[in-house]
């Protein structure tokens, strides 16, 4: 019977130490005045490395090794969204492939044997979408090398 008290003596100094514990940082956070700042920083920087990684360098699109390379990377990240649940990030890599790939309908083909309905609707709504995000890509590019000249 004592050692069961003991324990729960243990179990509830525990708890106390910990709510103790929260209870100071919580203290110390809401009294620093950088805290909101640097927060709002940090998810800043969050986001943007979320953004470049999803979107990823645009390659130069008149190198058929680029071109091809990007069609693969683009659909690895696409499927691999797609097995994850992400459908809105796959359908865009997905049309991102079938824009730079060389035989776009042959593509769409394989991916109406594979995919469900909807993901296929959702890629052919955002196809425009994509080609013009990726020709702008790559005459921003363009500019930029002639800048560079």
């Amino acid at each position: 019977m004592l050692a069961k008290s003991a324990v729960y003596g243990l179990a509830a100094s525990a708890g106390l130490a910990f709510i103790g514990y929260c209870i100071y940082f919580d203290q110390k956070r809401r009294n620093d005045p950088l805290f909101k700042q640097k927060l709002r920083e940090r998810r800043k920087k969050n986001k943007e490395k979320a953004s470049k990684k999803a979107r990823g360098p645009i390659p130069d699109l008149e190198s058929p090794a680029d071109r091809n390379k990007f069609f693969i990377q683009e659909v690895q990240v696409g499927e691999e969204l797609l097995a994850q649940g992400d459908l809105e990030g796959a359908v865009e890599h997905l049309s991102n492939a079938v824009v730079v790939c060389g035989q776009p309908q042959q593509l769409l083909q394989v991916l109406q044997q594979t995919l469900p309905p909807q993901v296929i609707q959702m890629i052919l709504q955002k196809l425009p979408e994509a080609s013009v995000r990726l020709n702008q890509s790559a005459s921003q590019g363009e500019m930029m090398e002639d800048d560079l000249e």
